[in-house]
């Protein structure tokens, strides 16, 4: 199978999940796939022969997370000497760490950091850098089970993390770009243009009678209709609530017209603008739906919550 067929059908499986082809996550598979294409044997040896040379193309360093067991079992061969080494562990002392850090050093590399409980252990003496994660007890009614030292392990690593995101200054588009699945990802690069249909753009002149409104909006299933122009350029929204606004001002409607009820200063967002923006206005001002313009308020479609949410947006 070619790459571009394989493309096409990674394309089709990832959509549905929010991963497009503008996300760096699907260039990086399509790469991978690249590699495989070339090589099938790749896949024997996935951190060296594709983790590596993705890294390399991309001007990142590979990452990953190991046990001290699997390292001294085989998997030792994916750190580099210009890597950082985090070792977590409570003691310090356990027999796969001090044959791991002999093997690491070994191997050229010292930037060896040691995240401990002991500052006397083996891991802390023999670490370049020690971050003391030391507790008076743990939860474990018998004082055994690291449960109150795991929580501080994890309190010092979002710490780092966070340090990290500070000295690499670390913006929301690196974020959505390394992080694109669930909400949070989806938040920071879906956009109005990936959820609303431009397909259904319910909309009327102002001169249309009451009748041609509501068959408008009832077919449009929007909540609302659009009061355009002859060149298509907005001029007001009628909603649902217009509409029953109406009934209760006025007895008699058969005279009235789109211009008579519509509100002329509706709530408008660029098809450009992120999804998750648009839920945000649609929330502070209690509506639920936004009319899609282009800059020159060119009626373009409505987006409505219901479009947002199916996204898991939010």
């Amino acid at each position: 199978m070619i790459v571009s067929e394989l493309s096409t059908q990674v394309n089709d499986l990832l959509r549905p999940m929010g991963i497009t082809r503008n996300l760096s996550a699907y260039s990086i598979l399509c790469q991978c796939l690249e590699l495989v294409c070339e090589q099938e044997d790749r896949l024997q040896a996935v951190e060296k022969d594709i983790y590596t040379p993705i890294a390399d193309r991309r001007g990142c360093e590979p990452k990953a997370i190991q046990s001290a067991a699997d390292a001294i079992h085989g998997d030792l061969g994916m750190i580099r000497e210009e890597d950082v080494v985090i070792c977590v562990s409570k003691s310090g002392n356990t027999p796969e760490i001090k044959v791991l850090i002999p093997l690491i050093r070994n191997n050229g590399n010292n930037n060896i950091v040691a995240m401990v409980s002991n500052t006397d252990s083996f891991l802390a003496k023999n670490s370049l850098y020690v971050l003391k994660a030391k507790v008076e007890k743990e939860a474990c009614p018998l004082n055994l089970a690291p449960t109150n030292s795991t929580t501080a392990q994890l309190v010092l690593g979002d710490a780092l993390a966070m340090c990290l995101v500070e000295c690499r200054s670390f913006s929301s588009r690196d974020f959505a770009r390394f992080h694109p699945g669930g909400s949070l990802g989806k938040r920071l690069y879906t956009r109005v243009s990936d959820v609303y249909d431009g397909t259904n753009r319910p909309c009327i002149t102002r001169e249309a009678g009451i009748r041609p409104v509501i068959l408008a909006m009832s077919k449009g299933r929007l909540g609302a209709v659009a009061i355009v122009d002859g060149e298509e350029r907005l001029e007001g929204i009628i909603t649902d609530g217009d509409l029953r606004r109406m009934m209760e001002k006025y007895d008699d409607v058969d005279g009235l017209t789109a211009k008579d009820v519509m509100s002329k200063s509706p709530k408008t967002i660029s098809e450009d603008e992120l999804a998750y923006n648009a839920y945000r206005m649609m929330e502070q001002n209690s509506i639920t739906q936004l009319v899609v313009v282009d800059k020159d308020r060119h009626y373009k479609g409505m987006v409505h919550i219901h479009d947002i949410l199916r996204e898991g947006v939010v």
